[in-house]
């Protein structure tokens, strides 16, 4: 038996090497710019550069549609207010997921932990690897856009295998970088970060620049032609939202935040007006040069508008937006692997997720096992319909993330609560929540949403044979060990340093 071995053979080990005191753990890596740059990085995706013009075109006009882009960032600065108080009163990374954990637990041996259990479920297996899996192959079609002419590459069905191919690698490059550690993820994030942002400032002088030159005759059209069906404008702000998604994510690290009962609150307040700030001026950019037609049909609203305003440095756009999806699926794939871990803690997720590697100090499993699934949505493709299926389930999240917070304030009186939410805004967001998650079954009924409720479903069977009854093959003690000296992972120490 090697060293190696020797070493991992028990899985209940301490993790403290010999003659070293050195515990075992997530270290916290990340302050409060990368804070801020994590949040920039899962909230700026390709959404702003592509398909920003949804929210247009459900509102109809210019003014209208400015409006909804306002009041979604005035919205999502609310809700992760809320979530900014939750994740100090629950100082565990994984989000919604340690938030339910916490408050629903303790309330019923079945029911309470169930709600936590189909977070991870939906999260882990469905819908952030499905994400990461989009997100890779929208940077591939940007980045082999300018080759296929170049390599001859005309049919349709080599374009697709060739993108798949670039976002296999690319999956591949980021789960490298996840599991080799968390400094080198914050020096990149922190870099792809600032180019999302730059992009954005592009396409904004870019938009003063043809205001100079007058052209203004777009915007000037104001409030002609907004759709004031109650169905409409709730689909234009859908969008918007949609597209805002993300401020939560600082929640999903906590364990890694240094002084966290400060920095959650100030990476919120910082990034989130930021993004507002970026998503308003970019629409309005659009907005002088294209009409409302031209926003509407364009399949790359960024690409259109390059084409039409840049001149030269037109090229800026799809390099924008190879730097904004690879930033996202980045983060995303970084944020979720957390999920598992705080999972597999829990008894919730296969044990040796909740595994770090002994050097690097990274949940090697959780991250592989993220890029085993990403990969495989990848090789399927036509994944759209799964993430549009599982969309509506965040909304349902962050509203159960409400009642959890009224909870914790019952159950947690005495906690340290850093910073409090005014009560009126977690009401708010928890009716938004409720408002977002009916109308598009309302709007749009579709078997989709019987999917849905099939795989909470299938999720609750999950819980009660392998959570709630503690059914473990035997098997699972070799699988156990097994991915123990692949890995070289070990359980960690739950104590602080």
């Amino acid at each position: 038996m090697t060293q190696k071995e020797k070493m991992l053979k028990d899985e209940k080990i301490s993790p403290t090497e010999k003659g070293d005191t050195k515990t075992v753990q997530l270290k916290r890596e990340m302050g409060l710019f990368s804070a801020v740059n994590m949040i920039l990085g899962v909230m700026i995706g390709s959404g702003i550069f592509v398909s920003s013009a949804s929210a247009l075109n459900h509102s109809g006009s210019v003014g209208m549609c400015i409006i909804v882009w306002v009041v979604c960032g005035i919205i999502s600065l609310l809700g992760a207010l809320t979530f900014a108080e939750l994740g100090t009163v629950v100082p565990r990374s994984g989000a919604e997921y340690a938030f339910y954990m916490d408050s629903f637990g303790p309330l019923h041996r079945f029911w309470g932990k169930l709600p936590a259990f189909l977070c991870s479920w939906v999260y882990v297996i469905a819908l952030r690897p499905a994400e990461v899996a989009v997100i890779t192959l929208t940077f591939a079609e940007y980045t082999c856009q300018p080759l296929y002419d170049y390599l001859g590459i005309y049919r349709a069905s080599d374009k697709d295998n060739v993108a798949k191919l670039i976002s296999v690698v690319a999956l591949g490059i980021i789960t490298f970088i996840n599991v080799t550690s968390v400094k080198l993820y914050v020096k990149i994030q922190n870099i792809f970060s600032s180019f999302k942002v730059i992009a954005c400032i592009v396409v904004i002088l870019g938009g003063v620049y043809q205001w100079i030159l007058g052209n203004f005759d777009n915007l000037n059209t104001g409030f002609e032609g907004t759709k004031y069906s109650a169905k409409n404008i709730a689909l234009a702000f859908y969008s918007g939202l949609w597209a805002y998604d993300g401020w939560n994510s600082v929640t999903t690290v906590t364990e890694e935040l240094k002084n966290p009962e400060k920095n959650i609150l100030k990476s919120i307040c910082i990034s989130v007006p930021i993004v507002t700030f970026l998503y308003v001026f970019v629409n309005i950019a659009y907005m002088t040069a294209l009409t409302v037609p031209e926003m509407v049909a364009a399949p790359a609203v960024a690409v259109a508008f390059g084409e039409k305003a840049l001149g030269p440095v037109q090229f800026l756009i799809p390099l924008g937006v190879a730097c904004a999806t690879f930033g996202c699926a980045l983060s995303i794939q970084f944020s979720v692997t957390r999920i598992c871990f705080v999972a597999g803690q829990d008894g919730h997720m296969i044990e040796c997720l909740s595994f770090v590697h002994y050097k690097r100090l990274t949940p090697v499993p959780a991250v592989i096992m993220q890029g085993i699934l990403s990969f495989l949505y990848i090789i399927v493709g036509n994944i759209i319909e799964l993430i549009e299926f599982a969309s509506f389930l965040i909304w349902v999240g962050y509203g159960t993330a409400m009642v959890s917070l009224l909870v914790l304030r019952r159950t947690q009186k005495d906690a340290n609560r850093p910073y409090r939410a005014p009560t009126w805004i977690v009401i708010f967001i928890m009716l938004v929540a409720v408002f977002l998650a009916v109308i598009p079954m309302v709007t749009d009924p579709s078997v989709k949403y019987l999917f849905a409720v099939g795989f909470m479903v299938l999720g609750a069977f999950v819980y009660y044979g392998f959570v709630y009854r503690r059914n473990r093959p035997r098997i699972m003690d070799k699988f156990t060990y097994a991915m123990q000296v692949l890995f070289e992972v070990v359980p960690v120490d739950t104590h602080e340093d």
